[in-house]
């Protein structure tokens, strides 16, 4: 399957894994770009060495092309964009602001520029300032996230950019592959769906939590202060719901949260830790490889886009 994104990433299949905080790592990254993706290594709030090290275990493994995702509020995201210069990383994503500072720097050593964006106004900007493509993330999705659906801001991006649009959230299967090309798209990033990956570090249990998840166990905590996140119901988000309708100060909250999506991936406090994931967990139900996951949702897609014109005449 060709698109403008397969071509200006040099990949097989227009599929991208998410930069996922702890999860993100070397091993996942290579599996997902080994089976004909794109695999993304999380900078997150990370060091840039780890950074370093990590890009260069993925490419021990496999000589495809490796992204990274900078989380652009970490403190150490300065460094972080210098050691994607010096390592020459081809394809760079971005979240969590405006990555303009950057941007001649990674461009001019010919990284192409990818960042996440949760609105029409955002996506414009992106352009703009240079940006190769951008991902369009809408509010099913896991973790941080924006107040529009993946149905709406998709086809309204699209209209709104020239450049190639990448859908993301809600997404997990070859059906929402598809109805993501039929809305403009020219690729999908998932996460969730990766986060069991046999390759995926994740602790197991936080693998077979996202497995038994039901369509009613996501929760989003910190409407009230403006920084929502989305994850599975559990002890902490009972508590930290509880004491936000109560009105408790951002500090009192933020105490809840400190390590929590650490304790979950590396330890597997599924009970108090956080436990990221999206709407789409609910039809997850099984551990699968890399490779399985790719070419199980390119068959499909490809026989739901195949079948659609016959099936309507």
């Amino acid at each position: 399957m060709k698109t403008r994104i397969t071509e200006l990433l040099q990949i097989e299949y227009p599929i991208i894994q998410g930069g996922m905080a702890w999860v993100a790592e070397h091993n996942l990254a290579a599996a997902v770009s080994q089976a004909g993706g794109l695999g993304i290594i999380g900078a997150a709030n990370a060091p840039a060495e780890w950074v370093r090290e990590e890009i260069h275990k993925a490419r021990a493994i496999t000589d495809k092309p490796i992204g990274v995702n900078v989380m652009l509020l970490s403190p150490y995201a300065d460094e972080v964009a210098r050691v994607l210069v010096e390592e020459k990383i081809p394809v760079i994503t971005t979240g969590a602001g405006n990555p303009g500072k950057y941007m001649e720097m990674w461009k001019s050593n010919g990284s192409k520029v990818i960042p996440v964006v949760a609105s029409v106004a955002l996506a414009r900007m992106m352009e703009k300032g240079g940006a190769d493509a951008v991902v369009a993330e809408g509010t099913e999705s896991g973790g941080h996230i924006g107040a529009a659906t993946t149905m709406t801001l998709v086809p309204q991006v699209v209209d709104a950019v020239n450049i190639p649009v990448i859908a993301a959230g809600g997404i997990g299967d070859g059906r929402g592959m598809a109805a993501a090309l039929m809305l403009g798209a020219e690729a999908v990033q998932l996460g969730t769906r990766f986060v069991v990956a046999k390759e995926s570090i994740c602790h197991q249990n936080y693998k077979d939590r996202v497995i038994k998840a039901k369509d009613i166990d996501s929760a989003v905590t910190g409407r009230s202060h403006g920084h929502p996140i989305r994850q599975l119901r559990n002890q902490m988000t009972k508590e930290y719901l509880k004491k936000e309708q109560e009105g408790a100060p951002f500090e009192e909250l933020e105490l809840l949260t400190v390590g929590a999506l650490r304790n979950a991936v590396v330890d597997g406090d599924v009970k108090n830790g956080t436990v990221m994931a999206g709407q789409i967990a609910g039809m997850i139900k099984k551990e699968q490889t890399c490779m399985e996951m790719i070419e199980e949702i390119m068959a499909e897609a490809k026989n739901l886009l195949q079948g659609a014109g016959a099936r309507y005449e």
